[in-house]
């Protein structure tokens, strides 16, 4: 049977049973690290230790995203443009509040890796499943691709996030690049997402933050949002907070400001009046379901890294760190045997895109047959039998 596991419990477990950096004696490892680093220096292929491992794939990671999708059923049912703009910016600062504030670093996709689950609604009396997958579609650099589809309702979310993370001297930045939308009906919200910061890493607690400028985009509306995650300052200045301005590109005018806490209380200001936006603290994330390891694919993120999730749940940090060697050893085993036979590595669930530089979802070859339905059909169709088994 799937696994239905609520966003929060899911959460609650990542934050008592992985291990953080706190537990262990980190500073001599640290230290011996920095020895190594130059300012600037890609950090993508330094090999960390278990213990300072998020013991879950940076593919599942993504679905922290979708975990209040009733904002964007709501939106999808939205007449008023400005409102409905609203309530996909709304949707969008809903998704990093499950960013945990110690240091955890998800585990890096080995190439071809896949995480595919399934989500269930009943908004409004009507019920509706969404579908998402993602696939990890280059390792170097790394890039993972995802496709989230809610077709009764017409929303599709899809992008590539490339990670790239880089020693700035006094602390980590992993600079989140790549191209994602929300799609709704006949409107597209181009988004970027804001960088994340490791801070304390000479000194102090290690604790991540946000920051860096983004914005929610919608040519058809019109309408663009401007916001700013700010930093703590060094020695003064508060946390996690977010600022911005929503703007009608049409008449380059301000038409409501957003300000507040992103893993707190977010408010906005439109017309004088304030009110707010989204409150973390009172929101309740929705469960995705995943098949169980036993069910699941071996290239599906759970199983690939089953030996070395179990390990750092039992706080082994020495097996946790050989079967992570055993993953990371496999994946340069297979990639030598292509090299060998000339073979080049084909993506499970995406096609790569020359004119838009992009891996785009696609029809598995074994579907090909349901091309003549029409689209939302044929979508239907296809995520169903990518994840059959949920």
């Amino acid at each position: 049977m799937p696994v239905k596991v609520s966003a929060e419990d899911q959460i609650s477990l990542y934050k008592k049973q992985a291990v953080t950096v706190d537990d262990y004696s980190t500073s001599s490892f640290i230290i011996n690290i920095i020895k190594h680093l130059r300012k600037n220096m890609d950090l993508h292929r330094i090999t960390l230790p278990a213990f300072i491992l998020e013991p879950r794939s940076m593919l599942e990671k993504v679905t922290d995203f979708m975990s209040h999708p009733d904002i964007l059923l709501q939106a999808s049912q939205t007449e008023h443009p400005l409102d409905r703009f609203m309530t996909v910016v709304k949707f969008y600062l809903s998704g990093w509040h499950n960013e945990p504030k110690n240091v955890k670093k998800p585990y890096n996709p080995i190439l071809g890796e896949q995480f595919k689950c399934k989500y269930k609604y009943d908004f409004n009396g009507k019920e509706s499943d969404a579908l998402f997958v993602a696939e990890q579609v280059s390792h170097h650099p790394p890039i993972s691709a995802y496709y989230y589809s809610n077709p009764e309702n017409n929303i599709v979310m899809k992008g590539n996030i490339s990670p790239k993370s880089r020693f700035l001297g006094t602390c980590v930045g992993n600079f989140m690049e790549g191209d994602n939308c929300i799609m709704l009906k006949d409107e597209t919200y181009t988004i970027t997402m804001p960088n994340m910061y490791v801070k304390g890493i000479l000194f102090g607690r290690m604790e991540l933050e946000l920051g860096g400028q983004c914005y929610v985009d919608c040519k058809e509306t019109g309408f663009k949002c401007e916001l700013e995650f700010k930093t703590k300052g060094f020695f003064a200045g508060e946390r996690d907070v977010v600022v911005g301005n929503v703007i009608d590109t049409t008449t380059g005018q301000i038409v409501c400001s957003i300000s507040g806490n992103w893993a707190d209380k977010i408010y906005m200001t439109k017309e004088g009046v304030t009110s707010i936006l989204f409150d973390a603290s009172t929101a309740i994330s929705h469960p995705k379901i995943v098949a169980e390891i036993k069910d699941q694919g071996p290239l599906e993120s759970r199983r690939v890294w089953s030996k070395v999730t179990d390990a750092i749940h039992r706080r082994d940090m020495d097996t946790a760190t050989d079967e992570k060697t055993v993953v990371e050893d496999n994946q340069r085993q297979e990639r030598n045997q292509r090299a060998i036979e000339g073979k080049p590595f084909v993506c499970t669930y995406f096609d790569y895109s020359e004119n838009k530089q992009i891996h785009e979802f696609k029809i598995p070859p074994s579907h090909t047959h349901k091309k003549n339905c029409d689209a939302k059909a044929r979508i239907i169709f296809v995520l169903s039998m990518v994840i059959r088994r949920y």
